[in-house]
């Protein structure tokens, strides 16, 4: 019991160590700011100083707690991030004003917001990075139980096995009984096993996935007893069908509980503005040093087997239109390239070959194809015409993935769903992650799928054949 009293041990400390670091940037950027421009400190360095620090403090109360949060995407910390800078700036400069300071130059304002809106999102990144491997390493974890071997709890604790990064340990899972795919060595048994399993592992968070029915409403209650009873952090899991992944909004009529859903972000023209700039920008520069790349590959492609140095294949792109999709080639020349998918062995393939798809520098011409407007950097991977016939009869939502151009990289790709798909589920997987992304599509989230490709292309991508 000693040793599980003490886990964690020193989790409170992060929080503390991470808002000093934010504080010792603003002085950095003060500092720089005032050898910069030393008007920006003329009047009482002292006062403005002290200001500057006092102004930060609402934005650490409310929005430092994303970097520590065990589930918030990457994205999210970078824009939670810009967002304390953007709260900083007008209690500052109303302090200022209020004091009647007025005399700093607008210019020193701009340098120093311009290193803070720079330092601050790469240590909230930087720092997140680091408790994620903290948390890989064993430390920092939440001893956690699910309460419900349901599909729904099913899905949960694999989400949260998916990626040790989360923090969480699962002890048990509760339930009348196991599940299909519950875990033998992690199955407790009942609700009447769940307070003594809560006090003897000193559990920190209980989640609760049971459907709110009148069947399980004893149950549900007696689990948030438990939970009350012994200081322990409660969440319910709401029954949602894993193909109902759009945002919502938690609302209230009365007592009663309402999710309302949001519209897709790129309903909105403003939004698929924002995207297709971002596409010409990345392309255009990509292309603009692309001969550094595509000389010495067409070269070797020629080298290495005889036949044309690019593969174009008819695609499904956007809402159902035909395009043609640019690769540098792989295969030999053969008559099965537009309908047989490449296996891991597969003998078309060429030596050359498997080191451009291992790397993903096969799809390196599809930069071309974002520039013209036929695909997008990142959105739903593009597929064969055989494959958008045979799988729009299979799984529900399938075209749903149309309703955004392709990309180069998606979502269902950096997070394991690329490759072969001999079987149905692998296709459903990667239809739910495309839907996921067009429900919760924001730049920045653009911005991680692309870093992450990057890193996965560098270390080898297990499923890239």
């Amino acid at each position: 019991m000693t040793g599980i009293n003490q886990r964690g041990r020193y989790g409170r400390y992060i929080q503390i160590i991470l808002t000093i670091v934010d504080f010792l940037i603003i002085n950095l950027a003060f500092i720089l700011t005032s050898k910069l421009t030393p008007e920006f400190t003329l009047v009482d360095s002292r006062l403005v100083w002290l200001l500057a620090n006092i102004a930060y403090i609402p934005a650490a109360a409310l929005l430092s707690h994303t970097q520590t949060s065990r589930s918030i995407g990457m994205e999210h910390v970078i824009l939670s991030a810009l967002r304390s800078v953007g709260m900083h700036a007008p209690i500052f400069i109303c302090a200022l004003y209020f004091l009647d300071i007025t005399t700093i130059p607008w210019q020193a304002f701009a340098e120093f917001y311009g290193i803070m809106f720079i330092l601050l999102p790469i240590w909230w990144v930087v720092s997140r990075m680091i408790i994620k491997h903290y948390r890989r390493n064993g430390r920092n974890f939440a001893r956690i139980v699910i309460v419900g071997t349901n599909p729904m709890g099913t899905r949960l604790y694999e989400t949260i096995i998916s990626d040790i990064g989360f923090g969480y340990q699962v002890l048990g899972i509760f339930d009348r009984k196991p599940g299909h795919d519950t875990p033998t060595e992690l199955y407790q048994g009942s609700i009447d096993n769940l307070e003594e399993f809560v006090r003897q592992n000193a559990i920190d968070e209980i989640f609760c996935a049971l459907p709110a029915d009148s069947s399980n409403d004893v149950d549900i209650q007696r689990t948030l007893l438990i939970a009350e009873k012994n200081v322990v952090q409660f969440y319910y899991v709401p029954q949602i069908s894993r193909f109902l992944s759009r945002n919502y909004e938690m609302d209230a009529l009365g007592t009663i509980p309402v999710m309302s859903m949001r519209h897709q972000p790129l309903a909105h023209l403003s939004n698929r503005i924002y995207k297709r700039l971002f596409d010409i920008i990345v392309s255009s520069t990509f292309l603009i040093f692309s001969p550094l790349i595509f000389i010495p590959v067409a070269i070797a492609i020629k080298i290495s087997s005889p036949g044309p140095i690019f593969f174009r294949q008819k695609r499904t792109g956007y809402r159902g239109r035909e395009f043609y999709c640019w690769k540098f080639r792989t295969m030999r020349v053969n008559a099965n390239a537009d309908t047989q998918q490449a296996t891991k062995n597969d003998p078309r393939k060429t030596r050359l070959g498997n080191i451009l798809r291992k790397t993903s520098i096969d799809e390196l011409p599809q930069f071309i194809n974002v520039f013209i407007g036929d695909m997008s950097v990142v959105g739903p991977r593009p597929h064969m015409l055989s494959h958008t016939e045979q799988y729009s009869q299979l799984i529900n939502r399938y075209m749903a993935r149309h309703y955004i151009k392709p990309g180069i990289t998606g979502w269902a790709q950096i997070n394991g769903y690329r490759g072969q798909t001999d079987e149905l589920w692998m296709m459903e997987r990667r239809v739910e992650h495309d839907v996921w992304y067009i429900e919760h599509w924001s730049t920045m989230l653009d911005i991680k799928i692309i870093f992450r490709t990057v890193i996965n292309a560098i270390q080898g991508e297990q499923n890239a054949f």
